[in-house]
């Protein structure tokens, strides 16, 4: 019924094969709060708990170049983006896409066409868990995201 959806994995998480790896990522603990997912739990125990919610977890770009993990660090010219209108087609139940920050939207927007036939979808851009967002607190990003228990 939901996909939140990020720009790329960082280096933590590529490192881990893991999505939000990054130890002060607040995705985890914010899907703690709201689904009831035990933030300590192993990686594919809260995959399969967020599963079970209705939620899917994938990223608007399959590959780009990049220094670090900064979202502000991809280069524009190198962005491949993954198949969402192929995943949307074959997931029709997804009726909501939330975006982790500002440039998994500005990618998708830019660069995800989807087919005229598919079902209205919402979107909705929420603060990035990123650490490297720390304009704005924990309090703050949780409160948003509230939106995403509702969806």
């Amino acid at each position: 019924r939901v996909l939140i959806l990020g720009s790329m994995p960082g280096l933590a998480s590529l490192a881990a094969a893991q999505y939000y790896a990054h130890p002060r990522n607040a995705f985890w603990p914010i899907m703690g709060e709201l689904l009831g997912i035990a933030p300590d739990l192993d990686y594919p125990a809260r995959v399969a708990a967020l599963r079970r919610a209705g939620v899917a977890l994938w990223d608007v770009l399959h590959s780009c170049r990049r220094a670090g993990s900064l979202d502000s660090a991809i280069e524009d010219d190198s962005l491949v983006p993954n198949d969402l209108a192929g995943f949307l087609a074959t997931h029709p139940a997804i009726g909501h896409i939330f975006f982790n920050g500002a440039k998994a939207e500005s990618c998708f927007r830019r660069h995800i066409r989807l087919p005229d036939t598919q079902q209205p979808i919402a979107l909705t851009r929420l603060p990035s868990t990123s650490p490297a967002h720390a304009g704005c607190s924990f309090a703050e990003k949780l409160a948003a995201w509230q939106v995403v228990r509702a969806a």
